[in-house]
């Protein structure tokens, strides 16, 4: 039997999450699989990522390996993904949702959030976090990162920082879950888009496509559709600060939270909602244009202007 090839990053993050929907292919297909590691745009990239270009600096070269043929499945953290994908590779599958989270790491063991000192400095590489993190504690210092989860650990010492944000999710799949010193709560800083998330991705109409929709889970891809909706519809990417989370309150029902913030934590729009499942696109659809009604646009509008050319 043909191996069916997966495109990945090279992190090792990356290759946990492809390495885990590998097996999750051998076992509900009994097809073999190979891993196929690229070196990405936005890996290579050392500024800052709103300027070069945004989040499909991640999958530029992956999707083009899929196009290609060089790949058959690529796999992808969900808030990697732009707001609009190419119409002829869809996401067939979005597995089991972890810890949609951020997670705080502190210099000091066992220190939380509203226990840090005052002028605290604090390293994130997302305009969303340092956003958020703005709003809660005008005194931080907001240290910008880059580079890997190990390389970001490593940077609370080698920057003398007295906090990381990273997200739950990345840290338990590397096992890295007990250096988590709080796992902050949603109200306080509000989840990336399709955080904690894996997309699948394949070529339309083939048949592995419609193979793959079995690694899927319904309440996991329900709460993807509506986050990506809600990102779409704002048209975002990386040059503002926009949250979301869906979240199922039973079999039936959905409860959505939206937020976009200007760089500097001061202006923010924010809508909150419930709807059915099965509606969930939608839901993530209407929240977005009650955002924009709200003051997003104009938000959304200053931060791509205060962008550097």
């Amino acid at each position: 039997m043909k191996p069916v090839r997966i495109a990945t990053r090279r992190s090792a993050l990356a290759l946990w999450q492809a390495r885990y929907v590998a097996t999750r292919i051998e076992e509900e297909l009994g097809a073999p699989v190979e891993l196929l590691p690229l070196s990405t745009s936005g890996d290579r990239l050392r500024g800052p990522l709103a300027v070069a270009g945004g989040k499909g600096l991640f999958v530029k070269e992956i999707e083009q390996a899929l196009l290609e043929g060089r790949a058959d499945v690529a796999v992808h953290s969900g808030k990697d993904l732009p707001a609009h994908l190419p119409p002829e590779l869809p996401i067939v599958a979005v597995p089991p949702r972890e810890d949609a989270r951020d997670a705080l790491l502190a210099a000091r063991r066992g220190t939380l959030l509203a226990d840090l000192p005052q002028g605290a400095r604090v390293g994130t590489g997302s305009v969303r976090r340092a956003a958020q993190l703005r709003r809660l504690r005008p005194d931080f210092e907001i240290v910008p990162l880059r580079g890997n989860v190990p390389t970001r650990i490593e940077k609370l010492e080698s920057e003398s920082l007295d906090a990381v944000i990273l997200a739950c999710a990345g840290l338990e799949r590397l096992s890295l879950a007990s250096r988590i010193d709080e796992r902050i709560s949603t109200a306080q800083l509000l989840p990336a888009v399709a955080q904690g998330s894996l997309a699948v991705q394949a070529r339309r109409g083939e048949t592995l496509a419609e193979e793959l929709t079995v690694l899927g889970d319904p309440a996991s891809a329900a709460r993807f559709e509506a986050e990506r909706a809600f990102l779409a519809e704002l048209g975002g990417d990386c040059s503002a600060p926009i949250a979301a989370l869906a979240e199922t309150i039973d079999a039936d029902r959905l409860r959505f939270q939206g937020l976009v913030l200007s760089p500097d934590g001061r202006r923010s729009a924010e809508t909150q909602s419930e709807a059915p499942v099965d509606h969930a696109a939608q839901a993530g659809r209407e929240a977005g244009l009650r955002v924009l009604a709200e003051g997003g646009r104009e938000i959304l509008a200053d931060a791509q202007a205060d962008l550097p050319a």
